[in-house]
């Protein structure tokens, strides 16, 4: 199944889709670190930034980059 196809589907039964993604989405970036989030969705860190300041979220101490050394 395509995302357009998925969109029509769920329109069919009444379920409004970019309201249930927008929401997954903050509730995502609840529980990882805004650049984490960012690169597996491809998202602007921008962008998640901003969903983690509307819902509420306290990553912004997290350091990005290569633990392992």
């Amino acid at each position: 199944m395509n995302p357009v196809s998925l969109h029509v589907h769920l329109r069919e039964i009444g379920v409004p889709p970019q309201r249930g993604r927008a929401s997954a989405i903050r509730q995502l970036v609840l529980q990882a670190p805004t650049p984490v989030i960012a690169k597996a969705l491809s998202y602007h860190g921008k962008t998640v930034t901003r969903l983690v300041t509307e819902a509420g979220g306290t990553w912004s101490r997290y350091a990005p980059g290569d633990h392992n050394r």
